[in-house]
């Protein structure tokens, strides 16, 4: 291996696709479709490839030799000796690697310089170019502990709507790496980011960004909500036109104030109440721009009636916010009022976000299975008046108590009976009995994934009455019982309509012991 100091070299100059990158020895850690992804982009960039991970699937490992890679697979907090053999001048590590994994460790110690997908992506963007102004596609980059799928996709279809060749991806579910290099190129690539990919980027330069909020969330990976935060923060570093922010939420105004910006980036805020001349807002039931129209301080433009939204399914008030800060994104690149509005009549939320799976008997069943953390889940919970709440799950070291508190205790509350899944139930019944000791209060104890929503729907049904929701909003993770919160959802809605198909009219279920 050469010295710490010329590999840094080395590496500092690698910015282009157009850089010499052969031979450069990189590590791979992991091989989910993220990691895949880096080794391929890698191996076609003729560098030397060396894929760790604990596990791979047959078909991702047949291919790494395809692609002139090698595989290595290792357990878990196991450093293996082909690793150190190849003495990698660069580690790549997918984003479930937690700072203090083993891989990661040996690799600090080492002085091995350790990147994320998205830092790669970044620098070879130039793969393809606009064919008129030689430009690689700008970066829309959107984070926050809740609703970034939502604004990812809906920024991305106002986009398209004005005429711009645009693509979604990153922590959405296309690599980003997949992106920057197809070869039809775009004008924009809109990138959701997780907390785990922003960790480990330091170049990326966004044409706009935006955390749409924040709140405990993978804790466990980070180490504290300081760590997860300044994760979140780095979004706004760099950015150039336009850093997008919650009014509701002021540690985002913040990160906004303290961030290093490109000079005459604008700081853009979105909120539920009435907007000041540089926000996007609501005003008695109407979506409004002020922020990009030529007489702001004094009249605002129209972008849709809550009603209209709440006909589509995208009046909860979090799916609104989420609504105008993806309008404050697009608004930013240039797209005009007319192609918001347009892009919001042929919008329909994503799977798995407070999708309604059924209607029977005065009882609505929605899937929420994408509240993986107590701040949408609370998100979700705000959005309808009585409640028989399906909760639970991997809480990832998150305190499930503030929300629980809020959300049974007190006349006020919205929850008529709580069913509680999970192999961290424990914490979620002893804090509901705690707040709420008179609640109606069900336990899964079904620990088999094909038993688990059978039950908690049976359990629901037992107790909702006419006028009820029987909702999904886990709070959790999904990976101690399913494959992945869309499994979740899947499976319950299953459930429901296997149920509501089995009962026979109006007659009730038993009620749980």
């Amino acid at each position: 291996m050469g010295t710490i100091g010329s590999e840094a070299s080395r590496l500092d100059g690698l910015t282009s696709w157009n850089a010499d990158w052969s031979g450069l020895r990189v590590a791979v850690l992991g091989l989910g479709m993220t990691g895949f992804s880096v080794a391929d982009t890698l191996t076609e960039l003729r560098a030397e490839v060396l894929v760790v991970a604990a596990a791979a699937s047959k078909e991702y490992a047949d291919l790494v030799p395809v692609i002139g890679a090698r595989l290595v697979l290792a357990p878990s907090g196991s450093v293996p000796g082909e690793l150190t053999a190849f003495a990698p001048e660069l580690v790549v590590a997918s984003p479930g690697y937690h700072p203090d994994d083993a891989l990661l460790v040996w690799a600090a110690e080492a002085g091995i310089p350790v990147w994320g997908d998205v830092e790669l992506a970044w620098r070879l963007r130039d793969k393809v170019v606009h064919p008129e102004t030689g430009l690689p596609a700008d970066w829309i980059a959107v984070t926050g502990t809740n609703g970034k799928t939502t604004t990812v996709q809906l920024t991305a279809h106002m986009l398209r709507a004005a005429g711009h060749r645009v693509a979604p991806c990153g922590n959405i579910g296309v690599p980003v790496l997949d992106a920057i290099r197809d070869p039809e190129g775009f004008d924009a690539l809109v990138v959701e980011l997780s907390s785990y990919q922003l960790h480990s980027t330091s170049s990326m330069s966004p044409f706009s960004s935006v955390v749409l909020n924040v709140a405990d969330d993978h804790l466990d990976w980070h180490g504290s909500f300081e760590a997860y935060a300044a994760a979140k923060a780095r979004v706004y570093t760099n950015t150039r036109h336009a850093c997008v922010y919650n009014i509701g939420d002021p540690l985002t105004m913040r990160m906004v104030e303290e961030a290093d910006v490109v000079e005459g980036a604008r700081a853009i805020g979105f909120g539920l109440g009435v907007p000041g001349p540089s926000d996007l807002g609501v005003v008695e039931g109407i979506l409004v721009d002020r922020a990009f129209h030529d007489d702001r301080h004094h009249s605002a433009l129209e972008i849709a009636t809550v009603d209209e939204l709440a006909a589509r399914g995208l009046g909860a008030p979090h799916t609104v916010a989420d609504v105008l800060a993806a309008a404050a994104l697009a608004r930013s690149y240039g797209a005009s009022i007319e192609a918001v509005r347009a892009a919001l009549a042929g919008f329909e939320l994503d799977h798995h976000r407070i999708e309604l799976v059924a209607e029977a008997a005065g009882v609505a069943w929605v899937d929420d299975s994408k509240a993986t953390n107590p701040h949408a889940a609370a998100a979700s919970l705000a959005s309808y008046p009585s409640i028989v709440w399906v909760v639970g799950g991997l809480l990832k070291g998150v305190d499930i108590d503030p929300l629980v508190r809020d959300a049974v205790a007190g006349d006020t509350s919205r929850v008529r009976a709580a069913v509680v899944i999970g192999v961290d139930r424990a914490e979620v019944l002893d804090s509901i009995r705690r707040h709420a000791p008179g609640l109606p209060l069900f336990e899964v104890l079904h620990d088999e994934t094909e038993d688990v929503m059978a039950a908690a729907v049976a359990l629901a049904a037992g107790v909702a009455a006419p006028g009820d929701t029987v909702l999904l909003a886990p709070a959790a993770a999904s990976m101690d019982q399913f494959r992945d919160y869309g499994d979740r959802g899947d499976r319950f809605a299953a459930a429901v309509r296997s149920h509501l198909g089995g009962i026979d009219g109006d007659d009730p279920l038993p009620h749980a012991p």
